[in-house]
């Protein structure tokens, strides 16, 4: 397979997502990490890969519109999922380009015979293109699940408590690529070294405002090369985060000298910001369950030059409060949850999920909160946040752990709407223990 065409490595990817052998975003870099692409093809192989997942509801209805529900492998289908990505939603492929590329694509992948059935089901799409994109544009209201490209139950979930117009447009947000954010690392390099080094980069940035951050502090990027050639990001001065990951942080206020538990810690950005805030003065206890992800906050504090974080398995943080281990001033609950706030960001993201675990994750929660006040010092402050949208995972949980836990008041709580604060969907709560 000739690495220097683009679309080979997009069916590629796909192919083996359709598999289900693993991640989007982990199988492009594996694909293109050591492929001689030219920046522009590799944005086409993003483009491509990323895109027919976002649409792939969306493309799947006009395939089987065409093809009169003819069942295809699924190397077929991810061609011809490709080819009508670029015939329905791309404007810059020629059709003849798009049509003889999804052809040649087949026949070096051994499906010679399917070859002519694809020209045809495509040919067909460029002949009656506008009825479709009509059909699409009335599906994004009667059948949004559909013209959206969500999965049905999740549509049907949000509609339960959100406007028809909040719905239209988070619909529309998850369907646009996520912005590179990034949070400037003073412990490292001063602010205005490190915009230095940017602009010898090759990094187009702009800055960034937000009720919640201080000025000067997150900046978008508005195009970069990939961030491990990226020198400045390689030396520690700023790490890669989105603002909303940011206002938990913010509300749990850390104060240096404090001793401080991140709950869920990896992989590692509101630790390392915790330690920003305390100019790296105090005892950050780090903690996650899994003992691979805390090596990568561990790495990740190591590149940015902090030293307050001790990492703890959450094995080894419960032996240490059996043994008598002192308690923590604040502690941080970045719990896990369903994500629905991410699906921009996630790009496979939304047909991972199911609403059978939205059940499971909210006694997760409370579970993890009961843990945490087990924890925490007479008077001390828990944050609890996550990045889903459901109020079942976020006001229901707060709801909940305050009736079974009345010494307890609730100081505050704020939700993140995408569309709205253009960042990530976030919720966090200020629990403050009345002692």
């Amino acid at each position: 397979m000739p690495i220097e065409n683009p679309r080979h490595f997009a069916v590629s990817v796909l192919t083996r997502h359709a598999d289900r052998e693993g991640f989007v975003e982990d199988l492009f870099e594996d694909a293109v990490s050591d492929a001689r692409l030219k920046a522009e093809d590799r944005r086409l192989v993003q483009e491509l890969t990323y895109g027919v997942v976002r649409w792939q509801s969306t493309l799947d209805y006009f395939i089987e519109k065409l093809t009169e529900g003819r069942p295809q492998v699924p190397p077929v289908r991810v061609i011809l999922r490709v080819g009508f990505y670029q015939l329905l939603i791309l404007d810059r492929i020629p059709d003849h380009a798009a049509v003889n590329e999804s052809v040649n694509l087949a026949r070096d992948l051994g499906f010679t015979t399917q070859t002519g059935f694809i020209n045809a089901v495509m040919r067909n799409c460029i002949r009656d293109r506008d009825k479709y994109l009509a059909e699409w544009k009335a599906l994004k209201t009667s059948q949004p699940n559909i013209g959206w490209s969500h999965p049905k139950w999740l549509v049907e979930r949000w509609q339960t408590h959100m406007t028809p117009e909040d719905l239209q447009t988070l619909l529309e947000w998850n369907n646009t690529p996520p912005s590179v954010f990034a949070r400037l690392n003073p412990i490292r390099a001063l602010p205005e070294k490190t915009i230095t080094a940017w602009r010898e980069e090759n990094v187009d940035y702009e800055f960034c405002n937000y009720d919640w951050v201080p000025e000067n502090l997150v900046f978008r990027f508005k195009s970069h090369p990939p961030l491990s050639k990226i020198p400045s990001f390689e030396n520690g001065n700023y790490y890669i985060q989105d603002p909303s990951t940011l206002l938990s942080v913010k509300t749990l206020d850390p104060q240096p000298g404090e001793r401080i538990l991140d709950l869920c810690a990896a992989p590692g950005g509101k630790t390392t910001y915790i330690a920003q805030l305390i100019d790296d003065d105090g005892e950050i206890v780090a903690t996650d369950i899994d003992a691979n992800r805390l090596k990568v906050v561990v790495e990740n504090c190591k590149r940015m030059h902090i030293t307050a974080v001790e990492p703890y398995t959450s094995a080894e943080l419960e032996n240490h409060r059996k043994n008598g281990g002192e308690l923590f001033d604040r502690i941080l609950i970045d719990a896990p949850c369903s994500n629905t706030g991410v699906v921009r960001r996630r790009v496979d993201l939304r047909w991972r999920i199911r609403e059978e675990e939205i059940a499971r994750l909210q006694a997760e929660q409370l579970q993890i909160l009961a843990r945490a006040t087990q924890l925490l010092k007479p008077g001390g402050t828990i944050v609890y946040s996550t990045c889903s949208i459901e109020p079942d995972e976020n006001e229901d949980v707060i709801e909940k752990f305050c009736e079974a836990n009345p010494e307890y008041k609730l100081k505050s709580q704020r939700s993140l709407f995408p569309p709205d604060d253009k960042v990530d969907g976030a919720f966090v709560a200020k629990l403050v223990h009345q002692s």
